[in-house]
């Protein structure tokens, strides 16, 4: 522990990905486990009961898990793996990041739309900058990622607009405190799953346009 009482980096619980044999922090991985028929679920809250595999949230170790069929050694049982099971991961992290911003909303804690970011940036409210994948450059260029915060883009228009009630949204920003971390976390896995990297850090940097 450190002086103030907080679990340091360095004690976070780890787990081995059953693909790289490396150990991570758990924040980094995707659990799975074998439902009552046999049929391998991905348990992205890491809660489900049994015994579980946990992968790496990335999309090449994913693919060679299931390819490989990683899980049933894994799981020390005979199991059935779903071909669109590393579909059902990514389908459940956006769903994941979409709810937890669409609480922080509820709380006062996010805003969306370039003037309202724009605002909460230079007053420096903002921890994390988020902006669609799909978003135009143009747009996306004239903001930066706040000082020592966090960027966010894994997410399309259509689902930032979703934690908003909105059709769309390109811009979006989130305080410090509240469920922001652990959007910060679901969002790298979610990125891992995209392709993407993670949820960067990058004190004043300029956002690059996302291809």
């Amino acid at each position: 522990m450190t002086r103030g009482g907080q679990a340091s980096e360095r004690e976070a619980p780890e787990r081995r990905c059953v693909v790289t044999g490396e150990s991570q922090p758990k924040a980094g991985l995707v659990r799975f486990v074998a439902g009552p028929d046999g049929v391998v679920v991905p348990d992205l809250l890491g809660k489900l009961p049994g015994r579980g595999v946990w992968v790496s949230a990335d999309r090449a170790a994913l693919e060679t898990a299931v390819k490989k069929n990683l899980f049933a050694r894994g799981l020390k049982a005979p199991v059935t793996v779903p071909p669109d099971l590393v579909e059902q991961v990514e389908a459940g992290l956006v769903k994941r990041v979409v709810d937890l911003i669409s609480l922080d909303r509820k709380a006062g804690r996010a805003v969306t739309g370039f003037e309202k970011v724009k605002d909460w940036l230079a007053k420096g409210e903002a921890e994390v900058l988020i902006q669609a994948s799909d978003g135009s450059g143009r747009g996306k260029d004239k903001l930066f990622t706040p000082e020592g915060g966090r960027f966010v883009g894994c997410l399309t228009s259509a689902e930032i607009g979703l934690s908003f009630g909105r059709d769309y949204a390109i811009h979006a920003a989130l305080a410090a405190g509240g469920l922001t971390v652990r959007v910060v976390e679901e969002a790298a896995r979610l990125s891992g799953l995209r392709g993407l990297g993670g949820a960067s850090k990058a004190p004043r940097e300029r956002i690059r346009r996302t291809r």
